[in-house]
């Protein structure tokens, strides 16, 4: 026997707990369905507890800093605060019942499962099968990805997963992958005391970010003490008396725990695409504007290919409503997809990369601004490193990409977000009254740089 609901939302990350619980505020019967925390990564092992461990190793790096501004002082790291807060504030302990009762109380069935497609609008979870009137909304997210690496199968090494769970921390640590989640915990166990080594195998770390970004966060890296390998093949990894080994190119690394962090794989194997005409070997879903990968059947969040960040599953999910509940518009646009490095200094970065810019035939003219001589850099000395990077349209005077790197780079971004969204003309930036003394002034300086 099938039970016929209005929706079936299988995943309930950040994107899918949004669409069960609007559409079952707007009326209709929803069911949500989630073998893991309802909440998703996010809450439990990305965004907010690894944000906790970088607020903690960013005020250790401040209190450092003192002699140079204010005085003098003594650091000594403790990461209990930082276990306490994750396990007591952000995650309940890995309990997600509070966001079960904000599913329920809502109005959502949630069944806790694992949900898998049968044929159009159809999905079974273990003994049940629902049928859904107006269709299925997949979010089922991605997991760590593992490299095939010789040896490293059967080690005890860590993901991201691990990492949050941590109650103290180790005396040495290798990271495999310098992307944005390595650098982010690199850095941060780094300032906790920890020896730490980066290897990459791409040519530079933070591979999608402009090459002036890999180059500052790795220069900062290195006068923190963090050892950054770029560029290098990891030939084995062993484990033996408590202790890793990574055999490279030319040498080989030891420590006590390794972190492997090489990106993300999509929970879409055994999602029964097949029974949907889709293949299930897919890496992403192709979706329309509206979300629509086929009729009656929509997709959010890291499986449509367009960014693993909650900011975009929430984005896709408000579309996904308003298709669902047949209102107008706006629909899906990723022109002006804005993604933070929470590294100290931050690097924040939106819309198209000067390579991008120019692999797409545009004409283009760039500016770049040095954040540390700007007058608010000045002013901060320690830790002023950064800088401002604008990419644009020469042909219709817009913006269409930029990169910043510095203290609170994520934040000044948010105006250049607005810029490249609403094909704001750089000579209406250029004529702008910008705070002094701000950050976000340097913004000016390299719109003039533009011209140069």
């Amino acid at each position: 026997m099938s039970t016929e609901v209005d929706v079936v939302v299988v995943g309930l990350g950040p994107g899918g707990e949004s669409v069960a619980t609007e559409l079952a505020e707007a009326g209709l019967e929803v069911v949500g369905i989630d073998k893991h925390l309802v909440g998703g990564e996010c809450p439990y092992y990305a965004c907010i507890p690894t944000k906790m461990m970088l607020r903690g190793a960013d005020a250790l790096a401040e209190g450092r800093r003192i002699p140079a501004l204010a005085g003098t002082s003594a650091v000594t790291s403790d990461w209990t605060p930082v276990a306490a807060r994750i396990a007591d504030e952000a995650t309940d302990h890995w309990n997600d019942q509070v966001a079960v009762d904000r599913l329920q109380d809502a109005g959502v069935t949630f069944v806790r499962g694992a949900g898998r497609l049968d044929g159009a609008r159809t999905v079974v979870v273990g003994d049940q099968t629902f049928t859904a009137r107006r269709g299925v909304v997949l979010n089922t997210g991605t997991a760590p990805a593992v490299p095939p690496i010789d040896g490293l199968a059967g080690t005890p090494y860590w993901t991201n997963r691990d990492a949050a769970r941590l109650t103290e921390v180790p005396g040495s640590l290798i990271v495999v992958g310098g992307g944005p989640v390595g650098a982010e915990l690199a850095q941060a166990f780094s300032r906790f005391g920890v020896q730490v080594t980066v290897v990459e195998a791409a040519p530079r770390i933070l591979g999608p970010e402009e090459p002036e970004a890999s180059k500052l966060i790795g220069d900062v890296f290195g006068r923190e003490g963090l050892q950054v390998l770029a560029d290098v093949t990891i030939s084995e990894i062993t484990y033996a008396d408590g202790h890793f080994s990574v055999a490279l190119d030319d040498q080989t690394l030891t420590a006590d725990k390794l972190l492997v962090s090489a990106g993300r794989r999509p929970n879409l194997a055994d999602l029964g695409l097949d029974t949907v005409g889709l293949d299930p070997e897919s890496k992403s879903l192709d979706t329309d504007e509206r979300l629509r990968v086929a009729d009656g059947l929509w997709a959010v969040g890291d499986i449509t290919g367009e960014g693993a960040y909650t900011h975009m599953s929430m984005y896709q999910a408000a579309i996904v409503v308003r298709d669902i509940l047949d209102q107008d518009g706006p629909w899906a646009d990723y022109r002006a997809v804005p993604r933070v490095t929470f590294t100290d200094p931050e690097v924040g970065s939106v819309g198209m990369s000067e390579k991008q810019a120019r692999d797409a035939g545009l004409s283009i003219r760039v500016g770049v601004t040095d954040l540390a001589t700007s007058a608010r850099g000045w002013i901060h000395q320690e830790g002023n490193d950064g800088f401002i990077k604008l990419i644009e349209d020469a042909d219709r005077g817009v913006l269409v990409g930029a990169c910043v790197a510095g203290p609170a780079g994520g934040e000044i971004l948010s105006a250049l977000v607005v810029a490249v969204h609403g094909e704001v003309p750089t000579a209406k930036l250029a004529s702008m009254i910008y705070a002094y003394p701000t950050f976000h002034r340097a913004i000016e300086e390299a719109v003039k740089a533009l011209g140069a």
